[in-house]
């Protein structure tokens, strides 16, 4: 109802520092969703992906330094677009070892990971096949 109802706009001021901003994509999104849901998000987990219109997760950089800041703030779970996947080989094996590293390449996957108990299905294999293709 909130959605059918209103429009949402996000203003992110330029003052930010340029390359912090797509990487919270996905943790907008889902604080969003959350928010419009009354629904929380699991409090043990990290994320980071830049998120398209289409609702893909994009690869983003600084994956070392976002794992090792989840793990330092006591966060044993990382949601990862599936692209970035290959850049956990930067990370300490002793660290490495204590989290899970979930790789997602939509907004569906994400909020699957981020709620307990899953998420309903926003898009099936259809349709993600045809924007995968975008």
């Amino acid at each position: 109802e909130i959605i059918t109802n209103h429009d949402i706009h996000l203003h992110f001021p330029a003052g930010a520092v340029n390359k912090d901003g797509p990487s919270a994509g996905v943790t907008i999104t889902t604080a969003l969703v959350s928010l419009f849901t009354d629904r929380l998000v699991r409090n043990d987990m990290a994320m980071t992906g830049e998120i398209s219109l289409r609702g893909l997760v994009l690869p983003v950089g600084g994956v070392r330094d976002k794992v090792l800041a989840a793990h330092r703030a006591g966060l044993d779970t990382v949601i990862l677009p599936d692209r970035n996947m290959k850049d956990l080989q930067d990370i300490p094996d002793k660290i490495k070892e204590k989290m899970e590293y979930i790789g997602v390449e939509t907004l569906e996957e994400v909020l699957q990971a981020a709620f307990p108990g899953g998420f309903p299905l926003i898009m099936n294999d259809n349709c993600f096949k045809k924007l995968s293709k975008l």
